[in-house]
């Protein structure tokens, strides 16, 4: 990574979401807290959705895959937050950086598809409920999921090579909580515009194509739904949706505000906060919305509990 006689960076100092002590306390409680509710209600999701074989269905299997996806998603970040909000050193290797950033990206894309590939089920199971099991089988739930993995991680490598062909030679400081793209590139001192293009271009497409997805399958949905004859029936017909749609608003609604735009309107304060929204707190979320109103969920988990007592 070396040019000329420039003195390149091989760490970074990771300043957190204060540096204020007094802030730092009530802080790292707060999110010691969300992480060991994130763990244990998307452990409970997994252990109850495998313990129970009324739940073996593709809507629970991709939903058990969320809830997998999400333990990831939160362990990539909130461990070393944690851990920097105790040290006074904040430094983090230019290669730790790196690999925090790239399961950070897989996670969050990943997290993406299986969202469409879960409105996808509920357009079949409400819109073709005779091609329903043909359809969604088995095996194509299985290679759903893993095209989501494959294609995120992909997209992942293909950022973290070109991230690694920056050079970065001061300041080190990141204003932020975790490695992101978007900080990661203002502290380059060399050409960010092949890794702002791919960010916009293929980021915009690989994020917003699951995104139209859905919503052109809750279009299909709607419609149908619109057709059932009875309040109560069409009522009954949608609250299925009701808890992919919330996570899908909450969701996409932060990831599009930090990610779908140029970087020049990277706000250090917004975007953290943001940030914050769909790393720590939609994970810990999740599995509150996908029970409290799951009458199968609650039903599963109760047998969990006692079989455990």
């Amino acid at each position: 990574m070396s040019r000329g006689n420039q003195s390149h960076i091989t760490e970074f100092l990771l300043l957190g979401l204060t540096s204020d002590p007094k802030e730092q306390g009530w802080l790292f409680a707060s999110f010691l807290a969300m992480y060991l509710v994130n763990m244990a209600g998307n452990s409970l999701i997994i252990a109850a959705i495998w313990g129970d074989t009324h739940l073996h269905t593709p809507m629970y299997f991709f939903l058990c895959n969320l809830s997998f996806v999400d333990i990831c998603f939160t362990n990539v970040i909130v461990p070393r937050m944690l851990a920097n909000m105790l040290s006074k050193n904040k430094k983090v290797p230019f290669a730790q950086c790196l690999t925090q950033m790239y399961f950070f990206v897989t996670c969050a894309i990943t997290d993406s598809f299986l969202l469409a590939a879960m409105a996808i089920d509920r357009y079949m199971a409400i819109c073709n409920p005779l091609h329903y099991t043909m359809t969604m089988s088995p095996q194509r739930c299985l290679l759903l999921v893993m095209a989501s993995w494959v294609l995120s991680h992909l997209h992942s490598l293909t950022h973290t090579i070109l991230m690694a062909r920056l050079t970065f030679c001061g300041p080190n400081v990141i204003h932020h909580f975790f490695c992101d793209v978007q900080p990661l590139l203002t502290l380059s001192c060399s050409d960010t515009s092949v890794n702002e293009l791919l960010a916009f271009t293929e980021g915009s497409f690989v994020i917003m194509s699951p995104f139209i997805l859905i919503i052109v399958s809750y279009v299909f949905i709607t419609r149908a739904v619109l057709r059932v004859p009875s309040g109560r029936g069409r009522y009954k017909v949608f609250s299925t949706c009701g808890s992919h749609l919330t996570v899908v608003a909450l969701f996409y609604g932060t990831a599009i505000s930090v990610y779908i735009r140029p970087s020049s309107t990277y706000s250090v304060t917004k975007d953290r906060v943001v940030t914050v929204i769909y790393t720590v707190v939609i994970p810990m979320l999740n599995p509150f919305i996908y029970s409290l109103r799951n009458k199968d969920m609650k039903r599963a988990l109760r047998k969990l509990t006692r079989r455990k007592e």
